[in-house]
């Protein structure tokens, strides 16, 4: 796996290059803000970019910025954001243009470098990844849209657990659950949320995208 990692923190930059390279990534570039991604990308036409969201000048979403830019240039790049802070609306707003190959760390769970190298093989997968922080902090919204309030509590750990990009193996290994039980509660979910029959795939997206624009604070 090749690796681009954008981080104006040096500590933090150099710190994630060397958990990776001891696991066996091939960190091809370590850079410092938006431009510089944008270019090592170009260059090195690596597997995943780790991108931080707040990234000079104006640390606001510079990182955010570059990583759809890439993404629309390079379908195939997998995209791993940081942030010392939940930042929901730029990455909904990401998500929903590019679901797949997309994941979504706090800055505190990359030191962890088994969540790290998780993540990151999820995401060259095609999965999409959500911090389980992000996650519990988003569900502890009270702004919740009329669709999701018809799901049960356990329906609504089944989508959580969906939308940090679990299979349905490792939900139900998470909720001590078997196979078709996850299964059903997934179907009882996806017709409460008025899906229509599509692929399972699309319609597990847009299951998440659904919860993630009922349960993502305003902006402001």
């Amino acid at each position: 796996m090749r690796v681009v990692i954008a981080d104006d923190s040096a500590l933090l930059r150099e710190g994630v290059a060397r958990l990776l390279i001891d696991a066996g990534v091939d960190v091809v570039a370590r850079v410092a803000d938006a431009d510089a991604l944008i270019e090592a990308v170009d260059e090195h036409r690596p597997d995943i970019a780790i991108v931080d969201i707040r990234m000079p000048p104006t640390h606001t979403h510079e990182g955010t910025r570059a990583a759809v830019a890439l993404r629309e240039k390079y379908e195939d790049l997998g995209i791993l954001l940081l942030s010392q802070s939940m930042e929901s609306r730029y990455v909904t707003d990401l998500v929903r243009s590019h679901p797949r190959s997309i994941g979504y760390l706090l800055k505190d769970r990359v030191v962890e470098v088994d969540v790290l190298i998780d993540a990151l093989d999820r995401v060259a997968a095609g999965q999409m990844v959500l911090d389980p922080d992000v996650v519990a902090a988003l569900l502890g919204q009270n702004d919740v849209v009329d669709q999701l309030g018809r799901l049960s509590a356990r329906e609504r750990e089944v989508l959580a657990l969906m939308a940090e990009g679990r299979s349905n193996r490792g939900i139900g290994a998470q909720l001590f659950i078997d196979g078709k039980t996850v299964e059903s509660h997934i179907a009882s979910i996806l017709t409460k949320l008025d899906l229509p029959p599509a692929g399972d795939d699309h319609r597990r997206v847009l299951a998440v995208l659904t919860w993630l624009r009922g349960s993502a604070p305003s902006p402001g």
